[in-house]
């Protein structure tokens, strides 16, 4: 049980002469990587600082639910390129490990 926890605990870090090691990444692929991912950090903090806003702020509660609705749907537009980017990245990557 307590192995199956540790799998699943570092699953994105490789065992090396039983030392846990971060998963390294090449040099051409790592700065897209950490501009996607800081990208969608982004993108989610203002999401939850919007939608936090219109919770807050909105006495109208049939209002509140559309503009969240519709913060929301921006929301999933705004990240679904960086997710497509994320993929082909993923996908990249794979291969450059075969």
């Amino acid at each position: 049980m307590m192995d199956e926890m540790n799998d699943t605990k570092f699953q994105n870090e490789e065992r090396y002469s039983g030392a846990l090691l971060p998963r390294m990444y090449p040099p051409t692929v790592q700065p897209l990587l950490q501009s996607l991912l800081a990208t969608l950090a982004d993108i989610d903090f203002d999401y939850e600082q919007e939608r936090q806003k219109l919770s807050n702020d909105s006495p109208d509660a049939n209002l509140k639910i559309r503009a969240l609705e519709r913060l929301k749907a921006r929301h999933y537009e705004r990240r679904q390129p960086y997710i497509q980017q994320l993929a082909i990245l993923h996908k990249r990557i794979m291969e450059l490990k075969a």
